[in-house]
């Protein structure tokens, strides 16, 4: 049984890529299935923690009545979207892509190209200290989106699919370790050593559990 709307913790945001994180949106951590993206209002709430769409277009698009209404359907999408990408994941986790891979993604590569994209000049947020070779800046391109239909909501989603498979070592995409546990992350450490989705859930409770067995096995050697 999945977890109720009053029980459902946050999302988890453990992947190190956005584009795991999305695979994230429905887990089991333990031994219960959660899914984040219910409806649209959920897809919304997700892609403003995952800082994938600015606040205010989020919030002008909750005024709007009919964009509102119609965002389900396009939280079914992105549910079908994630659905596929986990198949692709499963299928190449573990090994470098290679040029092979393209031909599993014409579902991305079309839906990269309904995307509406254009560049403005504006201020920088944070200005840096620069140097004398190259001083700091002022004023930066930065890329923008028309928001003009709720489907929309599904480019950045795709964007940071489409950078994981372009940027990414598929060798270090990894499920955690947990017996119970479905999240997927990008192992970023140093040692590439890492096993658990975090520390604090699965790593934990695999230390408790190791501590249980050892002292199980040192009273049972008496």
């Amino acid at each position: 049984m999945s977890a109720s709307l009053t029980s459902r913790p946050a999302p988890y945001f453990v992947g190190d890529h956005m584009a795991l994180d999305f695979l994230n949106s429905i887990a089991t951590p333990q031994h219960e299935t959660i899914e984040w993206l219910r409806d649209g209002s959920d897809l919304l709430s997700w892609l403003e923690r995952a800082r994938a769409i600015d606040s205010q277009v989020a919030s002008r698009i909750r005024r709007e009545r009919d964009a509102f209404h119609a965002l389900d359907a396009v939280a079914e999408q992105a549910r079908s979207l994630r659905e596929w990408f986990r198949g692709f994941v499963t299928r190449h986790a573990g090994a470098p892509l290679s040029a092979q891979a393209v031909k599993e993604l014409h579902p991305l590569n079309r839906l990269l190209a309904r995307d509406q994209i254009y560049r403005q000049v504006g201020a920088a947020e944070q200005i840096g200290s620069g140097n004398d070779e190259s001083p700091a800046r002022a004023i930066h391109w930065r890329q923008e989106r028309r928001w003009t239909t709720p489907e929309c909501l599904l480019q950045p989603i795709a964007e940071a699919i489409g950078d994981l498979v372009c940027t990414a070592d598929f060798r270090l995409v990894r499920e955690c370790e947990g017996p119970t546990c479905t999240l997927v992350f990008y192992d970023r450490t140093k040692a590439h050593a890492r096993r658990w989705c975090s520390m604090a859930a699965c790593g934990n409770r695999a230390k408790a559990a190791a501590h249980r067995a050892k002292h199980r096995q040192m009273r049972s050697g008496r």
